[in-house]
């Protein structure tokens, strides 16, 4: 970890939050249940216990592995159904092949973003190449879901493929911080991923004793959920690590600070930074739908049923 990186973050553009910046306070600190998820590969739900009204317009975050597979023992998920939200799957190490009902499909390696738009719904499958099947090898990433707007709900699928060569490479005032943006705009930054909602998406690998602090929007709410080893967020200095999820309070920048020793198995504080503006919508889910009310969960689970969002394509 990580797969997108530079040798010399100071040859990249810097980002600071402005004098006078109000910066916003750890609310809380929660730590993900780990799980299994599609066929049993092993997944932490990083937003497991917080209320919906501090994550909207998010809706859950998977973080994949980080696992070594020994040979035949790599995982995927079933083919299975979706509706009314985005997932944007971010691998760190790996593969994932993708295949979908509309006759969309991919292959995700170390680095790259794939950012799909359920929209009206589809049936997909994600799973590991044959080749890592085989031989075995290290799996490790995010899936966030995130929620579309009832005027998006009911709109056509889509794909967006994001390599690692676009992602948005920036660092810190001192040069402490290697942050890959994702998604959304930071200091006039912006990254490559379009969204319906608006959101920011960044991974930050920072220095050992290394301080980030970054603007951010007042309108949006905040969130860190940490990788790889231990630091602080908020003017407090309130302790996080490895599966735990940070909710930010109001202001217009985040400082988050690495602690001088990290884990043996990471050099740096790993963490994603998450923040979207809030639909204020009703937000229903079963399972892998998400609506806006229980009649529309229920058409949704119906036209699953009766095939009116895709089906397996044949030989799939």
């Amino acid at each position: 970890m990580p797969a997108v990186t530079v040798e010399n973050p100071l040859t990249l553009p810097r980002v600071s939050a402005p004098a006078g910046a109000v910066p916003r306070p750890a609310l809380a600190v929660s730590t993900a249940p780990s799980g299994f998820e599609g066929e049993g590969f092993p997944v932490r739900r990083a937003f497991a216990g917080i209320d919906y009204k501090n994550l909207d317009p998010f809706i859950m975050m998977d973080q994949m592995g980080e696992v070594e597979y020994a040979p035949g023992e790599a995982k995927g998920t079933p083919w299975h159904p979706h509706r009314g939200f985005e997932t944007v799957t971010y691998l760190i190490d790996g593969t994932f092949v993708h295949q979908d009902s509309h006759g969309g499909g991919g292959v995700i390696n170390g680095g790259d973003t794939q950012w799909m738009t359920a929209g009206s719904g589809l049936l997909h499958i994600e799973a590991p190449p044959e080749e890592l099947v085989v031989t075995g090898g290290l799996f490790h990433g995010l899936q966030l879901w995130v929620n579309l707007p009832k005027s998006d709900k009911m709109m056509p699928p889509k794909y967006q493929d994001i390599g690692g060569g676009q992602v948005r490479l920036l660092t810190s005032a001192d040069g402490g911080a290697l942050i890959r943006l994702i998604a959304g705009d930071l200091d006039g930054h912006v990254g490559p991923g379009a969204t319906h909602t608006p959101i920011t998406m960044m991974h930050v690998s920072l220095n050992p004793g290394a301080e980030v602090t970054l603007p951010w929007r007042p309108d949006f709410n905040a969130l860190a959920y940490a990788l790889a080893g231990r630091g602080t967020a908020g003017p407090s200095g309130r302790p996080f690590s490895t599966g735990q999820t940070v909710v930010f309070g109001k202001g217009d920048s985040l400082t988050i600070k690495a602690d001088e020793k990290q884990e043996s198995r990471s050099p740096n504080f790993e963490f994603v930074l998450l923040g979207g503006q809030p639909i204020r919508e009703p937000m229903m889910q079963y399972g892998p739908f998400v609506m806006n009310t229980h009649a529309e969960l229920a058409q949704a689970f119906d036209d699953f049923q009766a095939g009116r969002l895709g089906r397996i394509p044949a030989g799939a």
